[in-house]
């Protein structure tokens, strides 16, 4: 088996599993369905398309920069009638970074890396109005899905490892195997993207962290060294 990496990047991004009518919510890490429909967009499926091989892909989100949920309070007005229509709530996730592992065949897997590359349709992180900051193929790796997880080099930006401690755990959430327990049953398991008839299965989930170097981050010792006076040239330890 293979793994294909992907890099999730984006001032916003939106991965609702739960969303209802008005309110649009967002989960804290890519969903399964909002995976498959980007590599469905990027080969040009259609919304009737069977998804049942990409469905069967193992899939697994390591969070490298945990975003902030963004609240976008919505009015709309209808320019033909004048007449306004529902208030809307939707949930954001600003300034996120996700590795993304997916597993299966190599032949698979590098047909869809050169699809995402060069995409048929436009392709987003969630929503419409959330299209990728960056590259979105890092690559291919004959390493497992859990070995890939847990050694790829970390996302994060510049600001955000000044802002973490020197070394810190990163959550992951994964396929979970027939053989274990899950964690959570989450419905993101895409059955038909139709407008009318739209279908999610529920998906066994396993939730797990790793642990990370972080050279640019601050730790304890920075805190009890720091001197007040160092950048005037004074000296703290002085009395009087």
């Amino acid at each position: 088996m293979t793994v294909l990496l992907l890099n999730f990047s984006a001032p916003l991004q939106a991965w609702g599993d739960s969303s209802r009518f008005n309110y649009r919510d967002t989960r804290r890490e890519p969903t399964k369905s909002g995976i498959i429909g980007l590599l469905a967009a990027a080969q040009g499926r259609s919304r009737s398309a069977d998804l049942a091989d990409l469905a069967g892909l193992t899939v697994g989100v390591r969070i490298d920069q945990a975003g902030q949920i963004l609240e976008d309070f919505q009015t709309e007005k209808d320019w033909r009638t004048g007449k306004a229509k529902a208030l809307t709530w939707r949930y954001y996730l600003a300034d996120a970074r996700f590795l993304v592992a997916i597993e299966g065949d190599k032949d698979f897997l590098t047909g869809l890396s050169e699809n995402i590359a060069t995409p048929k349709y436009p392709l987003f992180l969630g929503r419409r109005s959330c299209p990728p900051a960056s590259k979105l193929v890092i690559g291919l790796t004959d390493q497992t899905l859990d070995e890939a997880l847990n050694s790829h080099p970390w996302l994060a930006a510049k600001w955000y490892r000044r802002r973490q401690p020197k070394k810190l755990q990163l959550a992951i959430s994964q396929d979970c195997p027939v053989s274990e327990t899950p964690d959570e049953f989450v419905r993101d398991l895409p059955v038909r993207f139709t407008q009318r008839a739209r279908q999610h299965e529920l998906r066994p989930v396993r939730h797990r962290f790793t642990w990370i170097d972080n050279p640019d981050g601050v730790g304890n010792d920075d805190h009890n060294n720091h001197d007040p006076f160092a950048l005037i040239g004074g000296d703290s330890s002085c009395t009087i």
